[in-house]
């Protein structure tokens, strides 16, 4: 049982065991959705204006119109956390499908599309932050709109299975040996001062802690060029770390059973990890050690 049961759904508040949709459900029978997953650090949502224009886009690619205005959405969410006296770490999960009716391929006429929200205490991954991670690398499987924050999971789930099932945190995923994205998470590669990530294509999604860490690379002077690296570049790599709203700036020491440089997390990934932590008002005693 969770420790917090309160949801929300169609723009009210219930208890979790009164979420109750009909069988068929487009989220459940086609995928046809979209969702967003907000960090929450002891009580405080992170980065919630970002992550909300994020669902408005990707429900605009999808063709789904909610009867809510985001601003009001956001108050919404504010008061989730604040209903479950929500005060750890943890995150807010918000879903819209297209809603309920009979299963036809085409979009039914006159459905409201269904939306719930629930939060979950979520501790951070600190062991990982401080030593970095391993990885693995395989084929992008995904669709061609990657930029839609869609329900359509099942090749990010067999990318991140596989990468369990060998021992490692993450699948570096790649177009014909071009590096595009992670199973969860965005992929940066550091050369010579200079930070290098995939452009925002329909390939990837434009992650709000990526656009965050943009935000901090300019920042602190650090060039940050949206630009492709392949598989080839990564051997060669002075840095790799990667971001996710549930992975914060993330060290990455060894791609494929090899070391990434020395096998240490770097100096440009430690000074990006200090401006999330400066950003999103963690406190020094919840960050990792130096």
């Amino acid at each position: 049982m969770s420790k917090h049961p309160i949801i929300l759904t169609q723009g009210s508040f219930a208890h979790k065991d009164a979420l109750l949709f009909p069988y068929e459900e487009r989220g459940i029978q086609f995928g046809d959705g979209v969702y967003e997953v907000i960090r929450i650090y002891e009580g405080n949502p992170y980065l919630m204006e970002e992550h909300i224009d994020r669902l408005y886009r990707s429900l605009a690619a999808i063709r789904i119109q909610i009867n809510l205005d985001k601003a009001t959405l956001i108050q919404l969410l504010l008061d989730l956390i604040e209903r479950n006296n929500m005060s750890v770490d943890g995150l807010i999960y918000l879903q819209v499908t297209r809603g309920s009716a009979v299963r036809t391929h085409t979009f039914p006429d006159d459905v409201e599309p269904n939306l719930f929200a629930y939060v979950e205490s979520q501790p951070r991954h600190l062991d990982k932050l401080e030593n970095g991670v391993h990885t693995i690398t395989l084929p992008d499987e995904r669709w061609a709109n990657c930029y839609i924050k869609s329900l359509n999971l099942l090749p990010n789930v067999l990318a991140k299975q596989t990468a369990a099932e060998n021992n490692c945190y993450e699948s570096i995923l790649h177009r014909d040996g071009t590096v595009t994205e992670c199973g969860s998470s965005n992929i940066y590669l550091v050369k010579d001062g200079n930070i290098y990530t995939h452009p925002t294509t329909n390939h990837i999604l434009n992650g709000c802690v990526r656009m965050a860490t943009k935000r901090f690379a300019d920042n602190l002077q650090i060039p940050f060029i949206e630009e492709a690296f392949s598989l080839d570049d990564i051997n060669g790599a002075d840095e790799i770390f990667l971001t996710s709203s549930m992975s914060e700036v993330l060290p990455v020491t060894q791609v494929d059973g090899n070391k990434v440089a020395n096998g240490e997390p770097g100096l440009i990934t430690r000074q990006l990890q200090e401006a999330y932590y400066q950003d999103a008002k963690i406190e020094g005693s919840k960050q990792i050690s130096r």
